[in-house]
């Protein structure tokens, strides 16, 4: 295990979780999706009177007993990845059924459909449902401490209050409309049956109706047929999909940056937890470090400028080259570090400590200058001019005196935002609580409201 280069493979890819993305994103999983799609193929030949349907039972049975290395040892030889599967399957069946296998197709034939309805299982039958058990947690989260008042912050600075659920309603909302983008875009991806150059030059040799053929194989695999394609697919619906990963990558790298940030010594308003053996630093025996967090962040670091590649892809000269050969290659490897991001991103929200205490503290510091925007405000509907400047003036140059005086400018009744600034957080906690009411009807997710 230790001799392979990626560390993907060695240190991330492990466990439960790798399992179940292997079944999709793995090169056994790609060899797999493949010989689905000859198997499909065969069968609508059958299906249409094109070949025998006793083939159909050989050809399942020789797919059946393929592997990767069968492949992966043929193409030594062959130096080509499809008729070196052509070439296993053909050796485990009889001459008859060799005449029909990979008849009429192309190579993309094979691998653009069988990557399209590989990443389109793992999107909804892994992917999605993870994103969705993170958007679980943060609505929980955000239920819960929906009225803790938190000192709000734009650019690093005190700003306004707002309540700490309110500050993760921000992210169940952004990634709430990553999950449905993701799920389009998978649910738009689709498969080709149309020969070398996209034009059914060789399937209309084998039948009078070469597109019911392509639909008819396209759809015992759960694909719609492209409307158009040359000997690729349009890349733009990988292009699609990679990027709605890549952007729901991003919001988990901001959620992790704000976690992180929150555990800073003089915040600490959040902690990650820590297990017991657990060690923060090789150094300083004191350090609990925001790891997951710092390691959510590393891989958005990695992977965001993977998507560069991914436009790059677009590019095909005329009906194919193979500048794409290669680099689509790693696009498993982007789906499976946003699978791992929201892994890791679920389960350390799950055991996160929030610090009313700290929450309290902070806000308690902030306390004096949060009273500066509702104040002038309140002065301006008093048609007291310049109230915007005076109100800085005097919190700048701390003149309690001048603060005072403005402030009993101020109706008795309408003083309370300013003795009791807790209160300033405006809809935060409306807000909250709408925002998870309607992601938890948008994804039909458990829990009550």
């Amino acid at each position: 295990m230790f001799e392979l280069i990626s560390p993907l493979d060695f240190r991330y890819a492990k466990g439960e979780l790798a399992e179940r993305a292997k079944r999709y994103l793995s090169e056994e999983a790609k060899i797999a999706y493949e010989l689905k799609v000859e198997l499909a193929y065969i069968e609508a030949l059958a299906e249409l009177g094109v070949c025998e349907a006793n083939i159909v039972k050989e050809v399942e049975e020789a797919a059946r007993n393929i592997k990767a290395e069968h492949v992966y040892e043929e193409e030594k030889i062959t130096k080509h990845e499809t008729k070196a599967l052509v070439n296993c399957l053909k050796r485990r069946v009889s001459g008859n059924a060799k005449l029909f296998i990979h008849l009429g197709l192309t190579s993309y034939d094979v691998i653009d459909t069988a990557n399209a309805l590989r990443y389109k299982d793992f999107v909804q039958k892994e992917l999605i449902p993870k994103l969705k058990e993170l958007e679980s947690t943060l609505i929980k989260l955000a239920l819960k401490y929906k009225s803790a008042t938190q000192i709000g912050r734009t650019h690093g600075m005190f700003a306004e209050p707002i309540t700490f659920g309110f500050a993760m309603a921000e992210y169940v909302e952004r990634l709430g409309t990553r999950i449905l983008a993701i799920e389009e875009a998978s649910s738009k991806l689709c498969g080709k049956i149309k020969g070398a150059v996209g034009a059914y030059n060789s399937l209309c040799l084998l039948c009078d109706k070469p597109e019911k053929l392509e639909k008819l194989t396209l759809e015992k695999l759960g694909l719609k047929p492209a409307r158009y394609s040359t000997q690729i697919l349009p890349r733009e619906y990988f292009a699609d999909l990679m990027h709605a990963v890549v952007s729901t990558m991003g919001i988990l790298a901001n959620l992790a940056d704000d976690m992180r940030h929150l555990q800073r010594s003089e915040i600490a308003e959040v902690e990650e937890y820590f297990a017991k053996e657990q060690v923060g630093s090789s150094a300083m025996p004191h350090k609990r470090n925001p790891v997951t967090f710092e390691n959510i962040k590393s891989f958005w670091k990695e992977f965001v400028p993977r998507m560069l590649t991914v436009y790059m892809d677009q590019i095909s000269e005329h009906q194919r080259d193979l500048s794409n050969s290669a680099s689509e290659r790693f696009l498993p490897e982007i789906l499976f570090a946003c699978y791992y991001m929201s892994h890791r991103a679920k389960t350390a929200m799950e055991k996160i400590r929030v610090n009313k205490n700290a929450l309290k503290r902070n806000f308690e510091n902030a306390k004096e200058k949060i009273i500066a925007e509702p104040l002038y405000i309140l002065l301006s509907l008093q048609r007291i001019p310049d109230a915007h400047e005076r109100v800085r003036k005097a919190l700048l140059e701390s003149d309690k005196k001048e603060l005072k005086k403005l402030i009993e400018k101020i109706p008795k009744e309408k003083r309370l935002l300013l003795e009791k600034p807790e209160k300033y957080t405006g809809l935060a906690e409306e807000i909250t609580v709408k925002i998870c009411n309607y992601w938890k009807e948008k994804l039909k997710l458990k829990g009550k409201k």
